[in-house]
Order: C-alpha cells, then structure tokens, then sequence
C-alpha cells in the first residue's frame, strides 16, 4: 500500500514496484528499477526516505528514520535482503545488507561493502568502503573480493528482472491506495 501522511505523499520513479503488501508511506523517493517486496515497511513518517535507482528491498524489511535526526539514504545498485532492519542509516552505492541484519541510527556502510546476514551495526559505526562485516556487533572480517562484487552486480540486475516478471503479471506498481 502507497498512501499519504500528514501531507507527503511518496514520490516513486515510473519504473519502480511495490509489492502489494508492502507499505510505504509519507515522506519516501524510490529511484528508477527500484523494488520493494511484498511485507516491507518504508515508514517515511518523521523524516525522510531516499532510495536510489536498481535498489532491490527484499520481503519483510523495515525501513524507518530517527525523528529530526537521521533519515535513511540508499544509494544506487543497492540490495538489501529479507527480514534485514534500516534505521536511520547511509548505504551506499553498491552495498549489499544481508537477509536479517540489522544496521542502527547514524550509520554509514561505504560503497561496495557487504553485510553478512544477522549481524548488528550499531550507532554510530562507520563502515569503510570495499569491506565485509559480519556478527553483532559487526566487526571487518575481510576486504571483498571480486566473487563479492560479482554477487552484489547480479543480485541488483536480478531484482530489476524479477519486478519485471510480477510487473508483467499484473501484481504490484507505483500506484497510491
């Protein structure tokens, strides 16, 4: 569901999708080939939301902001898997968030850095680019290797399919409820 609050209404590129069941509301932008999937949040509702283009935000991610203080920045070539917890947060381009992860309020995840799945980024923390984090709290493990970019470059190409495909089955848009 697409919907208004308190006078802000989302702005979503044409080309956008929004599953069916997500919700997305008040002061949210979603770039072009961006997707949110089916039981997402995007509560844009405090302060703002802004997603970048070939974004894919996976079902059953929240995505909130910290009143008057940290909104949430997703640059382009973004993936973010299920169940993972955006708050208040900067990532980058061409980061990838792991299914269940969570990243806190006045965090930074630099370009190309990878977020292993369940680990915890707590405030403040800021992540160097190039880096694969992992645990709670996550620590660097590694730089990433070009099998890691490879996995980032074709899950955001993927996910710009993937909308296609429901696109073309009639299931979901940009449309407001």
């Amino acid at each position: 569901m697409i919907r208004s609050f308190q006078g802000h209404t989302p702005s979503l590129h044409p080309s956008s999708w929004v599953a069916p069941s997500a919700d997305v509301l008040g002061k949210v932008s979603i770039g072009e080939e961006s997707s949110i999937w089916f039981q997402c949040v995007l509560r844009g509702d405090v302060n703002t939301i802004t997603i970048g283009k070939h974004v894919n935000i996976q079902d059953m991610t929240l995505v909130h902001v910290a009143r008057d203080l940290y909104p949430v920045t997703i640059g382009d070539y973004v993936s973010i898997g299920h169940h993972a917890t955006i708050h208040g947060c900067t990532l980058r381009d061409h980061s990838f968030v792991g299914m269940g992860a969570m990243i806190m309020d006045d965090v930074e995840i630099g370009e190309w850095s990878f977020v292993g799945a369940g680990s915890l980024v707590p405030p403040g923390k800021k992540i160097p680019p190039g880096v694969l984090i992992m645990g709670s709290p996550a620590k660097i493990i590694r730089d990433i290797t070009d099998k890691d970019r490879e996995i980032i470059t074709r899950t955001a190409n993927n996910y710009v399919k993937y909308k296609e495909n429901y696109r073309s089955e009639g299931i979901g848009g940009t449309s407001l409820s």
